[in-house]
């Protein structure tokens, strides 16, 4: 039952993806006074791109065409290890933190090489930037990580939302630092406004779509709706992780609603803020993306410090 259950989430986890892209681009549209696609629109979009024929250079690997499998199921394995709805399913008690990293990681890699396989100049060019900020993002993302663990004493993310569950309402100066941190890691990792803008297409400004302009049809889906499963993946981890109330703690109908409820209700929250903040900001300069990656670093680093110094019994 705690398997089937897990299944299902995990459907739903992967299904609700695009929905999340879509009331994100609503809510950014009315911000901006446009007029607002329809919140189903990454729907439509992914059921056009998997009915087309994909074009494929003559110079293109296995490598190639093997990527986006990869890295959907990179995805797709790490929505299953992450509490959605419900905390203590079997696919969570199996991996942790760690291996959470882990798969974020083999996807940016497939994603690296895709891009460099055709030896375009664009493609070369966003896997660079694509590593680049990578080798920047992932000590901070790590750094929160080990800051969530040495509080808990464990990388299991059920057990750390337990931690926080049953320590109640305490502000603690390390989860804030890491959440800062986490939050920064997010909108860099995600490739979002001001670390990259993933509606434009100048060769100045382009990261993540400079790596998948080759890509066409059902390849392209599948990139598309990894990615979209990697935005939420990153809501959730902070929703559950960080705020995690309202999370079940058992199967009954009655949790699992409200767990249902209180996901949803967190991630439409987190999809107003991040359209907020683009609204509020350019789009930055390759160049500062450091000091942004910096400065994300160095808040989950007092995170870490906060720790030692103020919550490690003595």
């Amino acid at each position: 039952m705690r398997w089937l259950f897990a299944l299902f989430e995990t459907l739903i986890f992967i299904g609700s993806a695009p929905l999340l892209a879509g009331w994100i681009k609503w809510v950014k549209c009315r911000l901006q006074n446009r007029k607002a696609p329809s919140v189903l629109q990454p729907y439509r979009n992914l059921f056009k791109l998997f009915t087309k024929t994909p074009v494929v250079a003559e110079q293109a690997s296995w490598l190639f065409l093997a990527a986006p499998y990869v890295i959907c199921a990179s995805m797709i394995l790490s929505a299953a290890i992450v509490p959605f709805i419900a905390a203590h399913l079997p696919t969570a008690e199996v991996a942790d933190l760690i291996v959470l990293v882990g798969f974020f990681a083999l996807g940016r890699f497939f994603l690296a090489l895709a891009g460099m396989d055709l030896g375009t100049a664009f493609g070369g060019m966003g896997s660079s930037r694509e590593m680049t900020i990578s080798a920047l993002a992932e000590p901070a993302m790590l750094m929160a990580v080990f800051t969530l663990a040495m509080s808990a004493s464990t990388t299991n993310l059920s057990n750390v939302t337990d931690y926080v569950l049953n320590s109640g309402l305490v502000l603690r100066p390390s989860f804030i630092f890491a959440l800062g941190g986490m939050l920064l890691v997010t909108i860099a990792e995600n490739g979002r406004i001001p670390v990259d803008n993933p509606a434009t297409h100048l060769e100045l400004t382009m990261i993540h779509e400079a790596m998948i302009l080759e890509y066409s049809g059902k390849y392209l889906a599948f990139i598309e709706w990894a990615s979209q499963i990697r935005l939420m993946l990153y809501g959730v981890v902070i929703c559950n992780v960080f705020l995690p109330w309202g999370i079940a703690d058992e199967l009954t109908l009655p949790a699992l609603k409200y767990g249902a409820l209180a996901i949803a209700g967190k991630l439409m929250v987190l999809g107003i803020l991040l359209p907020v903040c683009e609204t509020a900001f350019a789009k930055m300069r390759v160049f500062r993306i450091q000091e942004f990656l910096g400065f994300a670093y160095l808040l989950s680093l007092l995170g870490m410090l906060s720790h030692i110094i103020l919550e490690v019994d003595k």
